[in-house]
Order: C-alpha cells, then sequence, then structure tokens
C-alpha cells in the first residue's frame, strides 16, 4: 500500500500538471477512470473496456478551471479524458495505417498532433464537424470520436501501458488540422500498396495536396 500511495503521488502530480496544459490551450478535461493492475478502477461499476468518465454529466463539466483540475486530480492517478466533437473530433485508427498516412501529410506539409495507445492505436485531434468517409468508415479499426465520445490523452495509461504523444500539440502550434485533409491522407494510406524492391512510394498526394473533396 505504501508503494502504491508514492505512486499515486508522483504520477498524479504529472496527470495534474499534464491536464493543467491542455486546459490552458483550451482542451477541456474530465477525469476518468484508471487501471490497478488489469482492473479499470476509479468509480462504482467500472467498465472494464476502457477508460471513461468518473463524474455525471461529463460533456458538461469537462472543465479548463484550474482549480476544478487540482480538485480532481488531488487524490486518485485519474486518467486525462478529452470530450470530443466540442473544440475537435479524433480519428482512431490502426498503427500501420497511422504511420502512412503520417508520412503522407508530411509530404505535402501538414503537421498533425498525433497520440498512440499501448494497445496499438493512433489518434489524430482535428478539426470538429467533418463525418467519416464512407470508404474510411467500412473499414476496420478506423473510428471517428465525435459528440458523446472521448479519449484519454497522455500520459493515461492502460494495463499494457500508457499514451503517448508522438507528436506533440505543442509542435503543431496548438492548431487542428483540417479533418478533410487528414481523412483524405488516411484514404491514401489505406490504399497504399507495398513497396517493391527498386520502386518508389505508392502514395498519390494529389487528392491531399489539392484538397479535392472525393
Amino acid at each position: 500500500m505504501q508503494w502504491w500511495d508514492s505512486y499515486r503521488a508522483v504520477y498524479g502530480t504529472e496527470l495534474r500538471a499534464e491536464a493543467m496544459v491542455l486546459a490552458d490551450h483550451g482542451w477541456a478535461v474530465v477525469p476518468g477512470t484508471f487501471p490497478q493492475g488489469e482492473v479499470w478502477s476509479g468509480c462504482p461499476d467500472a467498465s472494464q473496456d476502457g477508460p471513461c468518465p468518473v463524474v455525471d454529466d461529463w460533456a458538461r463539466r469537462a472543465s479548463t478551471d484550474c482549480d476544478q483540475i487540482a480538485e480532481w486530480w488531488s487524490g486518485l492517478p485519474y486518467s486525462i479524458l478529452l470530450p470530443t466533437g466540442l473544440t475537435f473530433d479524433v480519428l482512431e485508427v490502426p498503427a500501420t495505417v497511422g504511420r502512412r498516412a503520417t508520412a503522407v501529410l508530411r509530404a505535402v506539409g501538414v503537421p498533425v498532433p498525433i497520440a498512440a495507445t499501448p494497445t496499438g492505436e493512433w489518434l489524430f485531434p482535428v478539426g470538429a464537424g467533418e463525418p467519416l468517409r464512407p470508404d474510411l468508415a467500412e473499414r476496420a479499426g478506423i473510428v471517428l470520436h465525435g459528440r458523446g465520445s472521448w479519449f484519454a490523452a497522455p500520459p493515461s495509461t492502460h494495463p499494457q501501458g500508457s499514451v503517448h504523444w508522438r507528436v506533440r500539440p505543442s509542435a503543431c502550434g496548438w492548431n487542428l488540422p483540417d479533418p478533410f485533409r487528414v481523412q483524405d491522407a488516411l484514404a491514401e494510406a489505406v490504399a497504399q500498396r507495398p513497396t517493391v524492391a527498386g520502386g518508389g512510394s505508392t502514395y498519390r498526394l494529389a487528392t491531399v495536396a489539392t484538397g479535392v473533396r472525393s
């Protein structure tokens, strides 16, 4: 128990500091359940499918207020949850698709914040309001988190490890990318064929570069 108390104090301080940074840039946060071993804890009857809010009416109560954040993260090491569908949506994709899409976006000079989970998902925060393209919606593992959903921000943990930033929002000036352009990049990544020996990249960049809706 002494080890857990020490861990909770140190890690809770880190979580609180990161929640403050997000809030300082207008990203409202809410506390979520956290793992103790293989069990999700933090509220009665906690869902065991992953982190979920520990407060009622969580979308309305999500806050950028420093005093509220300090109170929430003064005890238990709650996950940092960011409600989606308000300031931003989040595109969740398998890591293989995320890597390819990142290369597409980098090639055309579009910086994007990216988080990764220890269970193999990459998360792309984007401007809110763009529905998921039908060709992406039919692909397994590609999910749009909009109104009524959330994602766990770094350094929240899963039983398998911690969520982490692959590209921090600060590296993009805290600017959210156009969701249409990111979805185009994901479509290019899904359509990519393996590169053969002696061949070049198979990315088709025209759609992303021109921003023409498909």
